[in-house]
């Protein structure tokens, strides 16, 4: 049993080990829509609120 134990525990490093080496996926995260807050424009103008994409 307990050879079966360390032989187990090996095969798990030895596959993290395999798994760290690999390194990460990278997915392109989806445009973000952020609420911008209406404000004083140029000329004393207001401007309203609105969503946009980040």
């Amino acid at each position: 049993m307990r050879r079966h134990l360390s032989v187990f525990l090996i095969a798990l490093a030895v596959l993290c080990g395999t798994v760290m080496q690999a390194g990460c996926v990278v997915v392109s995260p989806r445009p973000a829509r952020v609420w911008v807050p209406g404000y004083w424009g140029p000329g004393h103008m207001w401007v309203g609120g609105h969503w946009r994409y980040r």
